[in-house]
């Protein structure tokens, strides 16, 4: 019995599951960088749900009918794009809750994927076909002869390392340069952040407008790069994760990233639990159970960072009376 539990268990934690936690967590990772961008002006972006979703219908519509994927990325990119400013000048020029916002554009991408999945793919359910082309992969053809060295550092989708790279940057632009100090500031205290000469409004809406570049991308990843394919609700709630990491993060870029880490293992845990004949539904309840263990997280880190900064204003306050 315990010669069988660990066979089954080197079939689910060796070394290829790097590879594999990476490859999950990818979606999530770029949708939690576009939650922290908007965030860090005060924004919660729950509508990138709805972004990838479209982004990942409209890049393989346009992988399919183009036969090249950079098309494919831009055009996902302007959908997210012109679905980020619909939801900034909903929310910024007509006040709007941005929460409602979000949830309006998240329903109605499922129901106009849907809808454009049937009219202009002619298919239900899901669309599969060769004539879709994928994101490259890095090869690197002198790890070939090194099984563990391969499975580690090649075969990547180009946008995966790009990923890592990118929450390296979002974390010097963020904490290292001046437009970083600035959005942060309209952010905590856009009264103050005005009265120093910076626009709010335009400033909230750019990030809006970065928020869906990243989204268009992560669902243009999730359809040409993670898979091949588009499904109906095929973001399967990856955006609210995202949502979650940025929480679980403080919307720190690095802190966030581990969060989405957390997820992307998770869900390839659960893959590899599900070929050793674990029941379908347990393996469906696991990001969800993880996204509920990554908030309390949050939550519990959030209380206590406020009852340190209590108990030091207590100290300071009892230091002054003395």
């Amino acid at each position: 019995m315990w010669q069988t539990f660990l066979e089954n268990f080197s079939l689910v934690m060796d070394y290829t599951q790097v590879h594999s936690t990476i490859r999950s967590s990818m979606p999530i990772l770029y949708a939690t960088m576009a939650c922290i961008l908007t965030q860090q002006a005060d924004i919660l972006n729950v509508g990138v749900e709805g972004i990838m979703l479209c982004g990942a219908f409209t890049a393989v519509a346009v992988s399919y009918f183009s036969g090249s994927w950079v098309l494919a990325l831009l055009a996902a990119v302007v959908v997210g794009v012109v679905m980020a400013a619909v939801m900034a000048v909903a929310h910024l020029r007509y006040k709007a809750d941005i929460f409602v916002v979000g949830m309006g554009v998240n329903m109605l991408a499922l129901a106009l994927t849907r809808l454009l999945l049937d009219r202009l793919l002619h298919a239900s359910g899901s669309f599969l076909d060769k004539g879709i082309v994928p994101m490259p992969r890095i090869h690197l053809t002198f790890l070939e002869g090194n099984e563990v060295l391969s499975s580690l550092f090649s075969d990547y989708s180009l946008f995966e390392p790009l990923g890592l790279l990118l929450v390296l940057f979002l974390q010097w632009l963020l904490y290292r340069t001046v437009w970083g100090l600035r959005l942060r500031s309209v952010g905590l205290h856009p009264l103050a952040a005005a009265t120093a000469g910076i626009s709010v409004f335009r400033r909230r809406f750019e990030v809006m407008l970065y928020s869906g570049v990243l989204g268009g991308v992560a669902g243009a990843y999730l359809s040409l790069g993670y898979s091949r394919m588009f499904a109906e609700n095929m973001t399967n709630g990856r955006g609210f994760m995202g949502v979650a990491a940025m929480f679980f993060g403080g919307g720190d870029p690095l802190r966030s990233a581990l969060g989405c880490f957390i997820f992307g293992f998770t869900d390839s845990v659960g893959a590899r639990l599900q070929s050793l004949g674990f029941p379908s539904q347990f393996i469906l309840m696991i990001p969800y159970v993880a996204t509920i263990a990554v908030l309390a997280a949050a939550m519990i880190r959030k209380d206590w960072a406020r009852k340190r900064a209590r108990s030091a204003l207590t100290g300071a306050d009892e230091g002054g009376k003395a």
